[in-house]
């Protein structure tokens, strides 16, 4: 399985991936934020998807909206398999998945519990289901409110982009406290990763544009104006050297938290530690 970015990945690339293989082997290509996709690997997608190689099963990750809004209406019509993903926009949508959640793991809690769960842990849906499991897990099933105060009280919402801003920003103690809780609250790995890469290419991106109009790059990149800003201010303290080097730390990231390295926290720890360090010193 091979997760790229569309609006990263080039045409060239996206075509090499969608490629029958030689070996006959099967392939899972997960096409990531397609809303942001330039023109090119938009049209190769949508392509692909109305006659797909013997072997290929593509995923597409879509908001509906964006630059690329069209192509959720051109994948209906290839025949697309569709899941609707849309985050609850209530508190009692989410307390339903909460609820639904411990009624799958065999797990009869209270309604206060399910409460407690979804108040404190926040409104990530990957985090709460990552909670419940955990919950069942340390407590053989015995979940009560005290089991959640335990593990959840006295410690905001801590999420993988908390972590990755204060690796890029150089705090090397807040980035590895922040990277503590989340994976003590049962934040999956691959999205810590995943924030950290993010935010390492968001400052190699921008970095590109130089000291430019954020509103200006804000359009050539598909990105928030606001987003761009704030990675311009991180940016700044960074140098061509150290930015190419942390990209390399997150990439051998990316297939260590993926079943490549023997003990995936410590990869995270590492790479964590690592991205924090390689910022220069200047600016902080």
């Amino acid at each position: 399985m091979t997760r790229v970015r569309a609006g990263e990945v080039t045409g060239p690339e996206l075509a090499e991936l969608l490629s029958p293989s030689l070996f006959a082997e099967d392939r899972i290509v997960v096409v990531e934020s397609a809303a942001e996709a330039g023109k090119e690997p938009a049209g190769l997608i949508t392509a692909t998807a109305k006659s797909l190689p013997e072997g290929i099963t593509m995923m597409v990750i879509h908001t509906g909206g964006g630059r690329q809004k069209a192509m959720v209406g051109e994948l209906r019509k290839a025949g697309a398999v569709e899941f609707e993903c849309a985050a609850p926009k209530w508190p009692s949508e989410r307390v339903d998945f909460v609820r639904t959640e411990f009624r799958g793991l065999g797990v009869r809690v209270s309604a206060d519990v399910v409460e407690l769960v979804t108040d404190l842990v926040g409104s990530d849906l990957r985090e709460l289901s990552a909670a419940c499991h955990q919950l069942v897990s340390d407590t053989g099933g015995k979940v009560d409110e005290a089991a959640v105060r335990t593990y959840y009280v006295g410690r905001p919402e801590v999420t993988g982009f908390e972590v990755a801003d204060k690796a890029v920003t150089g705090d090397l103690a807040g980035a590895l406290e922040a990277l503590t809780w989340a994976q003590h609250r049962g934040t999956a790995r691959v999205l810590l990763a995943d924030a950290l890469a993010e935010a390492v290419h968001a400052i190699a991106r921008v970095r590109s544009f130089g000291p430019g109009d954020k509103y200006s790059i804000a359009s050539e990149l598909g990105m928030p104006p606001g987003r761009v800003g704030k990675v311009q201010t991180q940016a700044r303290a960074w140098d061509s050297t150290s930015i190419g080097q942390a990209v390399l730390v997150v990439a051998d990231l990316n297939g260590a938290v993926k079943g490549q390295a023997a003990d995936a926290d410590y990869a995270l720890e590492h790479a964590v530690s690592t991205v924090a360090q390689l910022r220069p010193r200047r600016g902080r």
